[in-house]
């Protein structure tokens, strides 16, 4: 089964060339039915690979398929990574996907380019699949540039709205500035070890004392790359705004896969990060920041789609935060519970929007539980799993990380807990408007309040399931588990973080419970007993609150840092260089052209005595010129 990985990501490649040249020819019914089964077929020999490398006393193959560039010393093969790490990622992009693929076919059933949408979706995967399978950078980059492609497609499908287009064009351009960076670190990784592949460069790195100041230079432009697909400081503003897409393009993309893919490189890339503490340190510390303004960012806002997009944010911060202190295995734990947690959110809010005909404030809502009752039960999963309640998964992945934090940096840790009592309030926030008080929308729009069909629902209660017991698989010792995960990417990942002893884990865990629960219970005695709304005038809200609700205007921020002096600059090249100067030479050489054809046209007068005069004249010139040069 191993050696037809190739087919993974081909199969969907298939399923988009199908869709995409189908897509105003075929019944909506087949391009869903052909859209969602591709995926299932990846999925299920992803399923074979990952069974039988767990079998295999070998835990990692590369199947070569062709050699692909070859020019002097450089020689970059066609091949995948069959890994612990890969075969992992594996299941979650085609699992969750294949999950997202049917919620999308009643969710997107009535848009015109239903067919478009799934052949994107489809081309996705693809890319997805061809970054975590790539046995090299090189392979490696081009899912990375795939998904930021794809990325650009999906935020702004509805590209009619030129808010949404324009939501699409910032998260392509700030993509661009983080993959610079990565290239960069690239070209400087065939530099040092003359080869691209894993394989040749791990074992040379393993051999090197850290401090390294190339291997330094390489990571730090590596973790630029990740910042700007994974959505940290400074890059992240264009997430939030990506939730112009349709709803399970915020799921699958900006939930489960894409802004995990900066996670699975550094992972990937473990062994160079580890040669590079004070980067490693950097990261930790971008992490964080991102984490807590992030989260900061979520307390005060009132779309729906928003609260979970800083929330995703945040969510992404942690995993730096655990990679920064080398915390590989809770970063990439995190990275699986997340998946299932925030795709279910992510579609839960699918499922509440579509009952509401597109409305997407919480002020216009509430009183919703009794009217989505699966909506409302599978995001109350989504929501405990994402505020670390045990056991469900999003407890046992984020306590992980906030016990290797502690062990490397006290002030660290209370800042990544305090931000963790901060998420468990907001995401409660967001569920009491949204399903508890009265509802605070018009009357005419509360009777078509409808649960949606069962293919929106099947994938809710799948991912809710998965959601409460996913942490099953990192169960830590000092609750009588073995964690199976760390144990599978021991392969991959060599180094782990130094953990607590039992009695300093309990206690954290019971700290970090009992500020959740203490966040719940304000969040409750807030949006329930005393019923608060969101002020919507922004003359009323505190300045603190002002502050959070404008995302502390790191957009105004940039645009007027970044934008302006570049517009400005881009203004003075165009009216002064470009059109006096550059425009201006080769218009004055026309000109002067023309003005001295328009003289010398007079001399051609017709006057056969004036020709005469004129030769004469010039024999004259010759000779004269012929004597003074002797």
């Amino acid at each position: 089964m191993i050696n037809l990985v190739w087919l993974v990501p081909l199969i969907p490649l298939l399923g988009f060339v199908i869709n995409g040249l189908g897509r105003n020819t075929l019944s909506k019914n087949l391009i869903g039915f052909i859209g969602s089964s591709v995926i299932f077929i990846s999925f299920a020999i992803s399923l074979g690979i990952f069974f039988e490398l767990g079998a295999d006393a070998n835990k990692s193959h590369e199947i070569f398929l062709f050699d692909w560039i070859s020019a002097g010393k450089l020689s970059i093969p066609l091949s995948f990574l069959v890994d612990p790490l890969s075969s992992i990622m594996l299941l979650i992009i085609t699992g969750v996907g294949f999950l997202i693929h049917i919620y999308s076919i009643g969710y997107m059933h009535s848009d015109e380019a239903f067919g478009k949408f799934f052949s994107y979706l489809n081309l996705f995967i693809f890319f997805m699949l061809l970054l975590v399978l790539g046995s090299n950078y090189i392979v490696m980059f081009i899912g990375w540039e795939g998904v930021g492609l794809c990325s650009y497609l999906l935020i702004g499908f509805w590209y009619t709205n030129s808010s949404y287009a324009s939501a699409a064009k910032k998260a392509f351009i700030m993509n661009r500035i983080g993959d610079l960076g990565f290239l960069l670190g690239v070209f400087f990784i065939f530099t040092t070890f003359g080869s691209v592949e894993f394989s040749k460069i791990f074992p040379q790195a393993a051999n090197m004392l850290p401090g390294n100041g190339t291997i330094a230079l390489i990571a730090l432009l590596l973790f630029i790359g990740a910042c700007g697909k994974s959505a940290q400081l400074p890059l992240f503003t264009w997430l939030p705004d990506a939730m112009a897409g349709p709803t399970p393009v915020s799921a699958l993309i900006h939930a489960a896969t894409m802004v995990t893919a900066g996670i699975y490189m550094i992972a990937r890339s473990n062994v160079l990060f580890d040669l590079a503490p004070m980067v490693q340190h950097i990261i930790a510390i971008i992490g964080l920041a991102t984490a807590i303004v992030a989260a900061i960012i979520a307390l005060t806002q009132t779309d729906i789609k928003k609260v979970l997009a800083y929330s995703t944010v945040s969510q992404l911060g942690y995993m730096f935060l655990g990679l920064g202190v080398g915390a590989y295995n809770g970063a990439f734990f995190h990275v699986i519970t997340h998946a299932f947690f925030k795709a279910l959110l992510f579609l839960c809010a699918g499922s509440v929007i579509h009952a509401l005909h597109h409305e997407q404030d919480m002020r216009h809502m509430g009183g919703l539980r009794k009217k989505l009752p699966v909506t409302f039960l599978t995001m109350l999963i989504g929501t405990i799993a994402i505020a670390g309640l045990p056991p469900f998964s999003g407890f046992f992945s984020k306590d992980e990380i906030l016990a290797h934090v502690y062990m490397h940096d006290k002030v660290m840790w209370a800042i990544a807990v305090f931000g963790a009592f901060l998420t468990a309030f907001y995401m409660f926030r967001m569920l009491f408007l949204t399903f508890y008080g009265k509802y605070r929308g018009t009357h005419h729009a509360e009777e078509k309040i409808h649960e949606s069909p069962k293919s929106m629902t099947i994938p809710l209660i799948v991912l809710a399931v998965l959601s409460a017991i996913g942490g099953a698989i990192g169960i830590p010792e000092a609750l009588h588990g073995n964690h199976w995960l760390s144990h599978w990417l021991a392969p991959v990942i060599k180094h782990t973080a130094e953990a607590p002893d039992h009695a300093t884990e309990y206690a954290l865990m019971a700290v970090s419970v009992v500020g959740v629960l203490v966040s719940i219970a304000f969040a409750y005695v807030k949006y329930i007993k005393q019923n608060h709304v969101p002020i919507p005038d922004e003359g009323k809200r505190s300045a603190l609150a002002n502050l959070s609700y404008n995302k502390f205007y790191f957009d105004e921020i940039y645009d007027l840092l970044i934008r302006k002096p570049l517009d400005a600059l881009s203004t003075f090249f165009y009216k002064i260089i470009d059109n006096k100067i550059v425009d201006g030479i080769v218009n004055g050489l026309g000109w002067s052209t023309s003005e001295a054809s328009k003289g010398l046209r007079l001399v051609q007068s017709g006057n056969v005595g004036f020709y005469i005069f004129m030769m004469v004249v010039g024999i004259i010139s010759l000779l004269l010129y012929t004597y003074l040069s002797l």
